[in-house]
């Protein structure tokens, strides 16, 4: 009889990429797959540690898991391998302190998940955990023939482009866990992008810790966290878009995780040209202020940052621009975030989140002087939001009365090309709709960031 494994997925996309590649392998490996955990013989958490909040729920997952073992007599021998970037990071100390786990493995291990498996399968029962990630960064990426068995619904699906991350931003510790940026072929995107499409996907969204930095880790040349992209050094996002563009049938292509520093005119351009690309730029900028942005090792500016965003809503018409801000960065004066709040009013961006920030050790930042308070990081981010809540009201209701094209969810719901999944608004759908389709609808009334049609 065949192992029956499931599996917990937990922070981004990136992540629920990585889950896919688990659960392709394991079913490539004749094993069953199940959404109940309480069914499973073997199951999987796959952990996020991209912030406090994101390790604390990685935890807790891991103990409630283990707990449900205790509490239902089926699952009394279950077992239990945590993966993920908690685990690829901190599975040594993780080993001594849960004892409950079974196995450990990292962002390598995404293709030896199964062999994993049948190893705690076999184990004594009691056994110490087993710490199975390399001492090593990541150097692991996947193809277009890896095996993926996607948990997103049938009409979107992410494909990730690159891996990894070269900036030295003082706040984040993902370069240390994921190792250093390496990009997939275009012609290894392309003909996984065509799979995709011959199924019936309707929306690519093209991630990676950057995409923007696409192609560049292999040019002779000029690459650095500031180099622009440009087609005269060797592959770029731009030949990517253009590849991706080629593909016959009537799609999205959306592009997220963009980095400010590497935007130029030819890329706006080649977005502007091609109608497939979405008009949609995911570009988290983290702050506006200088002192703060030369703190955070942006690689950036307050005035490149105003000159770009300026040049996006001329060069690409009808973009909608997505950004995420970092509240209470150590150092952080009223004054400073006063600037901040001022530049979300004027610019007025599509989209917008907030983060308020989070002190990861191993950080540059985590050693900064002046760490803020958690009252007055709470503080300030429930002022950047209800700026940006107000920015959002104006927005949806310039909508009312427009016919717009979407992409149908559910019966009861759609996105519009300024609308990414699980991030963004909906639109609310009066009379049912077939998912999965394109279709034009008129919008009646907006509820602050959904509209209604």
């Amino acid at each position: 009889m065949s192992a029956k494994v499931g599996l917990i997925s937990l922070g981004c996309a990136k992540n629920l990429v990585d889950s896919e590649i688990m659960l392709g392998h394991l079913r490539s490996a004749g094993m069953d797959l199940t959404a109940d955990s309480a069914e499973a013989d073997v199951l999987i958490v796959n952990t996020c540690a991209f912030i406090d909040s994101a390790k604390s729920e990685s935890i807790q997952a891991i103990l409630e898991a283990h707990r449900d073992r205790g509490l239902h007599r089926r699952r009394a021998s279950q077992r239990l391998i945590v993966a993920g970037c908690m685990s690829q990071r901190f599975s040594a100390e993780l080993a001594g302190e849960m004892p409950e786990v079974d196995a450990f493995i990292g962002l390598d291990q995404l293709e030896e998940v199964a062999p994993v498996v049948r190893r705690v399968l076999a184990r004594a029962p009691n056994a110490p955990p087993e710490d199975l990630v390399p001492d090593q960064l990541p150097v692991y990426i996947p193809d277009f023939d890896t095996p993926r068995w996607r948990l997103t619904p049938k009409h979107y699906a992410y494909v990730k482009i690159a891996e990894g991350c070269n900036h030295p931003c003082s706040f984040c510790v993902i370069p240390q866990m994921r190792g250093k940026h390496r990009s997939r072929t275009i012609e290894s995107v392309r003909r996984e992008a065509e799979r995709l499409v011959a199924e019936g996907v309707k929306e690519l969204l093209l991630i990676s810790q950057d995409t923007t930095y696409f192609g560049m880790d292999r040019w002779a040349e000029g690459r650095s966290p500031r180099a622009k992209v440009t087609s005269e050094r060797g592959e770029s996002l731009i030949d990517l878009l253009e590849a991706l563009h080629s593909i016959q049938g009537d799609f999205w292509i959306r592009l997220l995780y963009t980095h400010p520093a590497h935007w130029s005119d030819e890329l706006i351009t080649a977005i502007a040209r091609l109608p497939k690309v979405a008009r949609y730029v995911d570009m988290p900028l983290q702050h506006i202020e200088e002192g703060m942005l030369h703190d955070m090792r942006r690689e950036t500016s307050e005035a490149h940052i105003r000159e770009l965003v300026a040049k996006l809503r001329a060069g690409i018409p009808g973009l909608a621009i997505r950004t995420t801000f970092i509240a209470g960065f150590p150092g952080e004066t009223d004054a400073q975030f006063e600037t901040l709040l001022e530049f979300i009013r004027e610019a007025r961006f599509d989209r917008m989140g907030v983060f308020t920030y989070s002190q990861e050790s191993g950080s540059r930042a985590a050693k900064m002087p002046n760490q803020i308070s958690t009252t007055v990081k709470k503080a300030r981010y429930r002022k950047a939001m209800a700026a940006q809540q107000q920015v959002a009201k104006e927005r949806a209701a310039a909508q009312v009365g427009k016919t717009l094209r979407v992409l149908v969810d559910t019966p009861e719901t759609a996105r519009t090309e300024a609308d990414a999944p699980e991030v963004d608004g909906k639109v609310l759908l009066s009379s049912p709709l077939t998912p999965g389709t394109f279709a034009d609808v008129t919008i009646t009334g907006h509820k602050i960031y959904d509209l209604v049609a």
